[in-house]
Parts: C-alpha cells; sequence; structure tokens
C-alpha cells in the first residue's frame, strides 16, 4: 500500500486546496476568551470552567481587557472540524494545532 493521500478540496475558483484540521488545543495558555468559540462555524469547542484551585489569582498579565482566567476552550468534537483555521487566526495566545489528514478508510 501507498501513502495515504491527504483531504483536499476545491475553492470556487477551482484552485486545489488542503484543509489543515484542528489537532490539538493547548488548555494552559488558552485565557478563556471565547473568540475561537465564536468564529468556529461547526462547533468544534466548548468553554470550560477552570477547578479555582488551577486558576492564578496573582495574574498580573492584564494585556486584554476581555481575558477570563476562570475559563478555557477544549475540543469537544474535533471531527466536526472543517479545516477553516479561523480558530487560529483569531486566538491571541497560539494555542492551536493543525495539520493536513488523510482521507479516512
Amino acid at each position: 500500500m501507498g501513502a495515504e493521500a491527504n483531504i483536499t478540496g476545491l475553492t470556487r475558483g477551482g484552485t486545489l486546496w488542503t484543509p489543515l484540521f484542528v489537532t490539538a488545543l493547548d488548555e494552559h495558555k488558552c485565557i478563556g476568551c471565547g473568540r475561537c468559540f465564536k468564529v468556529c462555524p461547526r462547533d468544534v469547542l466548548t468553554i470550560v470552567q477552570r477547578a479555582l484551585d488551577d486558576v492564578d489569582l496573582d495574574d498580573d498579565d492584564d494585556d486584554d481587557d476581555d481575558d477570563s482566567d476562570n475559563s478555557f476552550m477544549t475540543l469537544s468534537n474535533a471531527l466536526d472540524c472543517i479545516g477553516c483555521e479561523a480558530c487560529s487566526r483569531v486566538c491571541p495566545k497560539a494555542c492551536f494545532t493543525h495539520e493536513a489528514l488523510p482521507v479516512a478508510a
């Protein structure tokens, strides 16, 4: 058997396109701002409340007013990802990892 081909598609103009699907989310870097949740067209993400003992109450990193240290995003439906990478484009902390994936057998 040869190498597996990655999933590809065509743009409306007929250009070949290889989607990069979300494969990981670094929950420790996530600030829970919700930007990725708002732009995801497929409900791939869910916001989760941190346990109180996981919250750093002395965090002086106030570089963004809408950061929420008491929550973070998690991948709840990763198989629904369409590979648009909208989540990565809006993430201020670069929490996401994306990869081209092979066609499922």
